[in-house]
């Protein structure tokens, strides 16, 4: 498939500006691909696709020691669920990955943080999220189900599992896997139910986060 500029409202820079890591950040660190995906909130800018993510979440943990817990949020792909509808990961599958040998290709999300964002998303299916660095890139190989791929999440939560810090995902639906005619895509609602969410998800997150395991 030929390649197509992503909406504007999804666009980011395609390098971190200078000091984007090299200041406080928050006890619970939102993580999104672009700034839109943020929704207002102070977080990481992280880039787009699982390489770009997975370097940007690591600086950012390695500068800051008062992280405590790892917010992964933006849009995704679906096969199977609404456009605008919020899905909490169960687990983080990186599909793009396979050799002869033992890899890491899935994390599960902390169970507490989980719990926490199940609790504030009571609505919210749990389902497996994919990561891919190719949009759509696994919309023919699952013949049933419900599917969900975005581009980032595998590489957020690897970084956060290797620096001890929890993490969790949570994505809101802005097309149909496979579908090319961009002006179908819902961005816009996906964001508006993100935007939604996201206070009483964060407080969520919090919350557990400052309490002792």
């Amino acid at each position: 498939m030929e390649w197509q500029s992503p909406p504007a409202a999804i666009r980011g820079r395609s390098r971190p500006a200078a000091g984007l890591y090299d200041r406080a950040m928050p006890v619970v660190l939102i993580v999104a691909a672009t700034r839109a995906e943020l929704c207002g909130h102070d977080g990481l800018e992280c880039g787009v696709g699982p390489v770009e993510a997975a370097a940007a979440t690591a600086r950012a943990l390695a500068v800051s020691s008062g992280v405590a817990a790892v917010l992964d949020v933006g849009l995704a792909g679906a096969v199977g669920v609404p456009s605008g509808s919020l899905v909490i990961g169960s687990e983080s599958r990186y599909d793009d990955l396979a050799a002869e040998w033992p890899v890491v290709d899935r994390l599960e999300p902390d169970a507490r943080l989980l719990a926490a964002a199940c609790a504030a998303l009571p609505g919210a299916p749990l389902l497996p999220i994919r990561t891919s660095a190719s949009v759509g890139g696994f919309r023919n190989t699952v013949s049933q189900g419900q599917l969900v791929e975005a581009m980032d999440g595998f590489g957020v939560l690897r970084a956060a599992e290797l620096a001890g810090v929890p993490a969790v995902e949570v994505r809101a639906i802005s097309n149909e896997l496979g579908e090319e005619d961009r002006t179908r895509w819902n961005v816009a609602g996906a964001l508006e139910s993100l935007a939604a969410a996201l206070p009483e998800l964060i407080a969520a997150i919090e919350s557990v986060a400052a309490r002792p395991d």
